[in-house]
């Protein structure tokens, strides 16, 4: 079991290195975060991962449903951007430092979440340079400070992985005597016309609302939308679904151009949550 310690390769450019100003933002962007209160219980968020200056705002209609809630530990799944590899990585042990402090791997969750399916293994070299689950976690330790975290990156986002990934998570959640949260990492339509950019999401953003991995498996794989953590999106809503939730909404919607300007080509990014009846 890896006790290292991950140090964040970003702080500092995707987001503010100093403590105070990471508060500063973080709070802000959940202040102006629409509400977004469900009639039944959060079981899991689908989130984007850009610098958090762009994508920041979208996540945080997401996060802020975090507020009084007693999750104890986040499963965050993600897609792997930088290493190439089949199966899914985890990090057993050690803990991943931010400018807010330690966020512990939830070693429990992770021996569980490892012991369900031989696609996955403790790999921390992938995530060291990986971008998609650090971003997640200026906002979990912000709103909940004592939380752990099981990273997870999917390599090849092949059905196999995507059903490994799912089955997992029911596994490791299910057992757990405490809640856990599940979140999928992920940005929409890459560098495309604004207008392309949202024919291509709305595709994406209606299966995610009505809730339908099948449907949203064979948009992605028909190229009629396009999701760069596609792979965890399907995973999660899976697992969710078995997990308890009976419900989607999206709730929050945007690109890069709403704060650069600049339209011309843009990153998608969307905030859902899914949940149980009440």
């Amino acid at each position: 079991m890896s006790s290292e310690i991950r140090r964040s390769p970003f702080a500092g450019t995707w987001y503010p290195g100093d403590p105070a100003q990471l508060e500063s933002m973080v709070s802000r962007f959940l202040r102006s975060a629409p509400r977004g209160d469900l009639p039944g219980p959060l079981v899991a968020l689908i989130s984007p991962h850009a610098g958090l200056q762009y994508s920041g705002p979208v996540a945080a209609a997401g996060y802020r449903l975090l507020e009084g809630q007693a999750f104890e530990s986040a499963l965050l799944l993600g897609p792997s951007h930088r290493v190439a590899f089949d199966g899914l990585a985890t990090v057993s042990g050690g803990a991943f430092a931010t400018p807010f402090g330690l966020a512990t791997v939830d070693t429990e969750l992770a021996r569980t979440f490892e012991s369900a399916t031989p696609l996955a293994r403790s790999l921390p070299e992938v995530h060291r340079n990986e971008h998609c689950l650090e971003m997640q976690l200026p906002f979990l330790q912000h709103l909940l400070p004592a939380i752990k975290i099981l990273p997870v990156v999917m390599g090849a986002q092949s059905p196999r992985n995507i059903e490994a990934a799912a089955r997992a998570a029911i596994r490791a959640i299910g057992a757990s005597s405490y809640p856990v949260l599940l979140v999928a990492s992920s940005d929409l339509s890459h560098y495309e016309s604004r207008g392309r950019a949202r024919d291509l999401d709305s595709e994406v953003l209606a299966c995610v609302e009505r809730f339908d991995a099948g449907a949203l498996a064979e948009l992605l794989e028909n190229e009629r939308g396009h999701a760069c953590g596609g792979g965890p999106i399907l995973a999660v809503m899976m697992a969710a679904r078995e997990l308890g939730a009976t419900r989607s909404r999206v709730l929050a919607y945007g690109d890069s151009g709403d704060v650069t300007g600049e339209t011309d080509a843009v990153v998608g990014y969307v905030s859902a949550a899914l949940y149980g009846a009440a």
